[in-house]
């Protein structure tokens, strides 16, 4: 076991070094300032168009492909990642967390509406992806391979243990239930929905995540009304503790960047590709419909859910700040036994409700189960998406299959390994797949950026855009080469 800590921790020290933390900064940046922050400028056509588009026969809505992105996006990273970065960056980490989701909108628009471009059609289903995107603009079917390897071995293999680890810390804290206990039931529940299919995911996102998002942000808003006059205290709190102009927090500048940027990405997955995949399933008439749709589920993700936990755990009060790390080396919390990070917000949500007898325990753990089963079902979603685009036929099916019981048995490890390596496992395999991700986009952006000023202009002349790739000079976009006609 020590073996594998220090492998981990060396990992995480080479891939989530100064390179990566501020270099995601500058990138989403490059991408806001090519787009003319569309994420500012678009951000009405943003939010009308997730109620647009109709399902089909091979497609999902645009919402039902929002759920699906939203579902992988709103998980243990809202609640417990949130108050991780607190623990270890400062309540400034909180001002990197919505700073790197205003940039990162951008990234999410320009790889969700690559995925749109070059979706392919495949066993009656759309399906795309970086893996596909890569591909099809490089014209390196190994590159595609690469990808699609280190996405598969982090949503079915490293990811999934937080996910579980934190449903079962949460049950364990509120209600006392073993965690391997969670963890059979919890796996039971996911194999019936992932066993399903596709369809059966996308209509299980579609009720569920918005259910769970509108009921833990309905008890945020209560305690953010009992607390009124404590908002410019707390938001005053953020900002000075973000630029070291806080006596308390004044050394953590560092550790805020690092810890706010870090825990952002593992909750708005912006730049990792994950969200790239739903989008690809959408059945939209014009690429950058979706693109848009995507860049709002990163605002809905970090503005709303993630500052909700903040600002609960900063108007309570409920949370300790440990030493930090500036230099991405793997931190040991070293707290009490009884505490673990989800145990800020059920805290937070105890003291504010203190006449409902440990009411928030309860709520936080049930909300952390939505919130994380739904991001196993995405992350199932992923896997299978990127096992099509490496198979066909008979191996594709056996592939599947086999990776279904991979992320099942990673799940429920997940319930009973400790907190710090289920995390540590988790930023490895984020890491891979953003490195991976950002990197190619880069390199292929030119085609996302062509999608999304043919729409702009198509809407200027009173159009409901419709995506040409022939016309706009965009090769091997073949779904669309054909779409016109159907």
């Amino acid at each position: 076991m020590d073996f594998l800590n220090d492998f981990v921790g060396w990992a995480n020290n080479i891939l989530w070094g100064p390179v990566m933390i501020y270099g995601i900064l500058i990138v989403g940046l490059f991408f806001s300032i090519l787009t003319k922050f569309a994420q500012v400028r678009l951000i009405k056509d943003m939010f009308i168009l997730m109620f647009k588009g109709e399902k089909s026969d091979a497609g999902v809505s645009s919402f039902q492909a929002m759920s699906i992105a939203l579902s992988g996006r709103v998980g243990t990273g809202n609640i417990v990642g949130t108050a991780s970065a607190i623990a270890f960056g400062g309540p400034g980490a909180v001002f990197w967390m919505w700073v790197t989701a205003f940039i990162g909108a951008s990234t999410a628009y320009m790889e969700s509406t690559l995925a749109q471009i070059y979706k392919e059609k495949k066993d009656g289903q759309y399906r795309g992806g970086p893996a596909f995107y890569i591909e099809k603009t490089t014209g390196i079917r190994a590159l595609g391979i690469i990808f699609a390897i280190a996405m598969i071995a982090s949503v079915a293999f490293l990811m999934p243990g937080v996910q579980a680890n934190a449903i079962a810390g949460a049950v364990d804290n509120a209600f006392g239930i073993e965690p391997w206990i969670t963890g059979l039931v919890t796996i039971l529940l996911l194999a019936v929905i992932i066993f399903g299919g596709v369809k059966r995911i996308a209509n299980t996102a579609q009720i569920l995540v918005p259910f769970m998002a509108l009921a833990y942000l309905l008890v945020a808003g209560i305690i953010i009304i009992m607390n009124i006059t404590a908002v410019p205290e707390v938001l005053g709190l953020i900002f000075r503790s973000a630029f070291a102009a806080d006596a308390v927090f004044g050394g953590m500048i560092g550790s805020a960047i690092f810890w706010g940027v870090k825990r952002a990405i593992y909750s708005n997955e912006a730049g990792q590709g994950t969200g790239a995949h739903p989008a690809a399933a959408a059945e939209v008439s014009h690429p950058a419909k979706q693109g848009l749709v995507q860049a709002a589920s990163i605002y809905i993700d970090t503005l709303l859910v993630c500052s909700a936990t903040a600002l609960m755990i900063l108007f309570m009060g409920t949370y300790n700040v440990h030493e930090g790390s500036q230099d991405g080396a793997l931190i040991e919390a070293k707290m009490d036994e009884t505490i673990t990070y989800s145990g800020f917000t059920q805290a937070a949500v105890n003291d504010a409700f203190p006449s409902l007898n440990n009411f928030g325990s309860g709520f936080v753990a049930i909300a952390l189960f939505f919130f994380a089963f739904t991001t196993l079902m995405a992350y199932y979603y992923i896997a299978e998406t990127n096992v099509s685009y490496m198979f066909n036929g008979k191996a594709r099916r056996i592939g599947i299959l086999l990776m279904k019981f991979i992320l099942l048995a990673s799940a429920f490890y997940g319930t009973v390994k400790t907190s710090d390596l289920a995390w540590a496992f988790g930023d490895v395999g984020l890491g891979l797949t953003v490195w991976i991700n950002v990197i190619m986009l880069l390199f292929i952006m030119k085609p996302a950026l062509i999608a999304l000023k043919d729409y702009e202009q198509q809407k200027k002349e009173g159009k409901d855009p419709v995506f040409d790739p022939k016309k706009l000079g965009i090769k091997n976009a073949d779904f669309w080469e054909t779409y016109k006609k159907d």
